[in-house]
């Protein structure tokens, strides 16, 4: 009985390998960048989109999303050991090796390149190669480590999605693309800043200089605070260029008063859980405002 207890506990589970390499990608991430890529498409164009360039450019730039996400896990393994919001993930838990994960890492986003190469632009290839690029290693393994800046300055390539879908479907840059993209730019630091306060400790620990290890905790929520303000203004930008109507700016106007809302709280009143609370509310903000900007493109009053 003991000998096939044995036996039966050495043997991997296939499920559970599965939700190891699922979780390397960060599938919660790249789904919100997909959505926002999604919306870049849809916008790009006044009818329907074509098929197979929207259905692989979704693939490949997920794949390669994923790709950078399973190498900011191999590039920060010593930093998420001891780190309480990462300790658990799958290489420090020691679930599985290093070199598998680099394998991982490479075939995907090898996969989604050609993909994206061969089955849609190269333009979108490259532009999709080159985000990997800035956040796998420019910020990862560079930027994270050396200034409080990090965030606003490796912002951009967390930025690209929609970009990557208008040009995945129209094989063009346009200035409404990069509309799109300053929205994202400008809604990354006090979105991760509001990470940043909750888990200062952590990154005090992991000798990480974020904003308010570096500068202390009511600076990073005032910056937190005049960010929410200057995106304000930025999701005002598609209705002023005539991009979107009167759906998208009643709804983002109603998710900036929000977020605005939030972090005055997180700054004037905060409790344990303000800045956590602040975090969250900045997921459902971008989720809502791209699927406000989705809205209004089909919809009409």
């Amino acid at each position: 009985m003991s000998k096939a207890v044995t036996v039966e506990q050495s043997i991997p589970n296939p499920r559970s390998t599965w939700r190891t390499y699922l979780t390397l990608t960060k599938p919660k991430v790249v789904a919100l960048m997909l959505l926002t890529a999604v919306v870049g498409m849809c916008l790009a164009l006044p009818g329907a989109l074509p098929v197979q360039q929207a259905i692989l450019g979704l693939i490949g730039i997920g794949l390669m999303a994923g790709s950078a996400a399973a190498y900011n896990h191999l590039i920060d393994q010593k930093i998420d050991a001891v780190m309480a919001r990462t300790f658990n993930r799958p290489l420090p838990s020691g679930d599985i090796q290093a070199s598998r994960v680099f394998l991982f890492a490479s075939l995907i986003g090898l996969t989604g390149f050609a993909l994206l190469y061969f089955g849609v632009n190269t333009l979108t290839a490259w532009l999709t190669l080159f985000s990997l690029l800035g956040y796998a290693v420019v910020y990862t393994l560079y930027l994270k480590r050396a200034t409080p800046q990090n965030i606003v300055i490796a912002g951009l390539a967390g930025a690209m999605p929609p970009l990557l879908g208008w040009t995945a479907v129209t094989g063009e840059v346009h200035p409404h693309a990069w509309l799109l993209v300053m929205i994202i730019f400008v809604w990354t630091p006090p979105h991760f800043w509001a990470l940043a306060i909750h888990r200062k400790n952590d990154y005090a620990k992991a000798k990480i200089p974020m904003l308010s290890v570096t500068h202390g905790i009511e600076y990073t929520k005032t910056s937190i605070l005049l960010y929410t303000v200057l995106l304000a203004m930025v999701c005002l930008l598609p209705v002023l260029v005539g991009m979107s109507g009167v759906i998208y700016l009643a709804i983002s106007t109603v998710l900036s008063v929000g977020f605005i809302y939030s972090a005055w709280q997180l700054k004037y009143y905060q409790t344990d859980k303000s800045a956590i609370s602040t975090f969250k509310f900045s997921i459902y903000h971008l989720m809502m405002l791209f699927v406000a900007l989705l809205a209004d493109h089909y919809l009409t009053i």
